[in-house]
């Protein structure tokens, strides 16, 4: 399996507040106008759940930055379990901040997420393995502060991946809807290519399109790259960066430790054996 957890969605979309007009930065978790938690560390997700019985646990910190602010989530927590074949339940509890240039900083709960991953459809030596992975964005943080969305937000994707050797692509396409006054729903499309480097890198890069999430925004064509180093089998570091190259300028980043383990019964070994070296 490829640990690039599907789940970093984390969304950025400008909106206006304060009598001022200043423009603040929402983004809420994939990871990744991006979900919280995507597929860590890349803003692109894939249809591969956890196995069932299996658990991944990711401590993150993700963000973005515009001309005149700065926000994102850090430190965050997203759990991802299997708990059917092909059916992986996914959580993400952030810690969000925004710091505008021009007002005071702030920080608090971000917009917790929720979702589903299944896949229906596994791979063959022709056909690639295609699933879907709702989410849902729970509108926990305070919008007045730039660090919640204001509205509940639904994500709805569709995944596809192939992989030949030490080579994987995967991509798709997702719709969100995005309430609240002067806001559109928008859509993101996003496609990436990987390589297994042996035991324990992987490095991979991602194009991706989105469209519109305000009324007054701009569609966005960026790039992403980034991978992931495997200390063990139970432990990883993921690390992403990219940015916009037509709409708003914008940079972002990810940086994630991962723990991948069978049951919540191993889980005293994130306190005990097989840590990765200091």
């Amino acid at each position: 399996m490829v640990f690039f957890p599907a789940a970093i969605p984390w969304k950025a979309s400008a909106m206006t507040a304060g009598s001022g007009g200043r423009v603040l930065l929402s983004l809420v978790l994939g990871a990744l106008g991006f979900p919280l938690s995507a597929g860590p560390p890349f803003l692109t997700d894939d249809p591969q759940p956890v196995d069932l019985g299996h658990l991944e646990l990711y401590v993150f910190s993700s963000g973005q930055h515009v001309p005149g602010d700065s926000a994102g989530f850090g430190p965050a927590l997203e759990f991802n379990y299997g708990i059917l074949p092909d059916t992986q339940f996914h959580a993400v509890v952030p810690y969000a901040y925004d710091r505008p240039r021009d007002a005071p900083a702030q920080g608090g709960l971000g917009d917790v997420e929720l979702g589903l991953k299944v896949r229906f459809l596994h791979e063959t030596t022709t056909l690639p393995q295609i699933g879907i992975f709702p989410l849902v964005e729970l509108p926990t943080g305070d919008a007045n502060k730039g660090l919640g969305a204001g509205h509940t937000q639904v994500y709805l994707p569709l995944w596809l991946q192939k992989s030949w050797g030490p080579w994987t692509t995967y991509g798709g396409y997702g719709w969100w809807r995005n309430p609240g006054e002067g806001n559109r729903n928008w859509g993101y499309t996003g496609w990436l290519l990987q390589r297994d480097l042996g035991e324990h890198w992987t490095l991979g890069v991602e194009a991706f399109r989105r469209t519109a999430s305000t009324l007054v925004g701009q569609a966005a064509t960026g790039y992403n790259a980034g991978g992931q180093f495997n200390f063990s089998e139970k432990y990883h570091l993921l690390f992403s960066a990219g940015r916009n190259v037509s709409g708003d300028r914008q940079t972002f980043y990810y940086l994630g430790y991962q723990l991948t383990t069978g049951t919540f019964g191993n889980l005293s070994d994130w306190f005990r054996r097989g840590r990765p070296p200091a």
